[in-house]
């Protein structure tokens, strides 16, 4: 930031979080990691931190949007810098949906921004729209003609990611998953039920006073409905782990005996091989083995199996997935693994900026690495043993078609139902679990169980 910029203005959470849009707008990092860089450096009260992090969620989500609503108001302006832009869109999200921050306040900080960043003339072109907007109201979405682009601006979702959905889940359910992306993302987390149940976790949790309740989709899961997961006593003690509730259905599904061998492909940051962990008994001989192509994701691994007090049971190695037949003899392991590098839209929720990074050739590319890792660690299954593969997208591309394809180059392999709770099997079509972000609110995620026969 410039040092022409006031001490005041710069802890402004306003101020922050254009600083934040414009980080995301340039790339190379995710929404979700600027947000905690920036209440870190910030040092930002929890309050301001909520709503720093709603403000730029909520600006990126609507993106689209918000700019189909400001295109008739900047129609004469010769030309709007990035910058400006964004404070335009930022501005316009709190005074749609934040109904409890004052318009007046919203156009007043905004044209303070405008002034300080850039100059007087800025902040009057900037308090202008703004108070257009406000007489005038924005354009209806019923206003654009062609269904598919109104469907896409009214989610603010690409024209080409759009029609993918459409055509895949229709447009009644692609209309539902894209407001559900609007909603405030929870966060979850898992019991190690080894230590305590989820009852007296809840109680524990009341104590450090983070209300929570039991999660509906995963047996081992809470929910916090306030306070700050992370910074529990039980999370400090290594029994509680943040992880998403659809994430927490993978473990359970390997249906792990205390005594397996077990590869975890793709493992980084390690949730769900600390989890395949809790399952396994050194004295029995179990393990898993967790793989990451990079040293420093192997590290977090470890990092969490000691946290998680698990790393008697996993052992952790730097090696591409796609070279695992090399690496072990066949027959190595009884359960594998294979959470397949993808191209995470089932985290849109959580990574907003997520859905206007992908492009249509992702869609060729990541098919093929995750189907040279799948032919891969096949040949290392034991007979009778059973891979899951999954992901955190809900495009066919990633998900059903490469278990289709896979099936037609190894017969040896057939598909079985994914084992969960009656709630989440009713989602099962073709014996393969997708669940869609408005579905439970989760992220989106996607499981299949594959059995080898012979």
């Amino acid at each position: 930031m410039s040092n022409k910029i006031p001490k005041s203005m710069k802890k402004s959470v306003r101020y922050v979080a254009l600083h934040a849009l414009e980080r995301v707008e340039k790339g190379g990092a995710y929404s979700n990691l600027l947000i905690n860089d920036a209440i870190l450096k910030g040092q930002l009260s929890d309050k301001d931190a909520r709503l720093l992090t709603g403000l730029v969620y909520g600006t990126i989500s609507r993106q689209l949007l918000l700019d189909y609503y400001l295109s008739p108001f900047l129609k004469g302006a010769k030309k709007v810098d990035t910058w400006v832009r964004l404070l335009l869109r930022l501005s316009l999200f709190q005074l749609l949906y934040l109904d409890k921050v004052p318009a007046h306040a919203i156009l007043n900080e905004a044209t303070e921004i405008a002034k300080v960043r850039g100059n007087i003339g800025i902040s009057k072109f900037v308090n202008g729209v703004l108070r257009n907007v406000q007489r005038k109201g924005v354009p209806a979405v019923t206003e654009i003609a062609d269904p598919l682009e109104r469907l896409a601006t009214e989610i603010s979702m690409p024209v080409w990611l759009t029609e993918k959905f459409v055509q895949q889940i229709g447009s009644e359910q692609t209309l539902k998953l894209g407001l559900s992306l609007f909603e405030v993302s929870h966060v979850s987390a898992r019991v190690d039920l080894r230590s305590v149940t989820r009852e007296e976790a809840i109680a524990t949790l009341s104590e450090d006073g983070i209300e929570a309740e039991k999660s509906i989709v995963s047996p081992f899961g809470i929910v916090a409905k306030k306070g700050f997961l992370a910074g529990s006593q039980l999370f400090r003690y290594g029994v509680l782990t943040v992880q998403d509730e659809s994430s927490m259905l993978v473990a359970p599904a390997l249906q792990v005996e205390k005594g397996m061998k077990v590869l975890d492909a793709c493992a980084a940051p390690g949730g769900k091989t600390t989890h395949i962990a809790t399952f396994l008994d050194a004295a029995a001989g179990g393990k898993v083995t967790a793989l990451d192509i990079h040293q420093q994701k192997v590290q977090l691994i470890k990092e969490n199996a000691a946290r998680l007090r698990v790393e008697d049971v996993v052992t952790t190695q730097q090696l591409d997935a796609r070279e695992a037949h090399e690496e072990f003899a066949p027959a190595s392991f009884d359960r594998i693994l294979v959470d397949a590098p993808c191209s995470g839209l089932g985290l849109m929720r959580r990574k907003p900026d997520i859905k206007y990074q992908k492009q249509a050739s992702d869609f060729t590319r990541l098919p093929t690495i995750q189907r040279e890792i799948l032919d891969s660690v096949a040949q290392t299954l034991k007979p009778g043993g059973l891979l899951i593969y999954s992901t955190c997208t809900i495009l066919k591309e990633e998900n059903q078609d490469v278990v289709e394809s896979f099936l037609q180059d190894h017969p040896e392999f057939k598909l079985v139902p994914v084992i969960a709770n009656e709630l989440i099997t009713s989602k099962l079509v073709d014996e393969m679990l997708t669940l869609y972000p408005q579905d439970f609110m989760t992220d989106g995620f996607f499981i299949s169980c594959l059995k080898k026969e012979k």
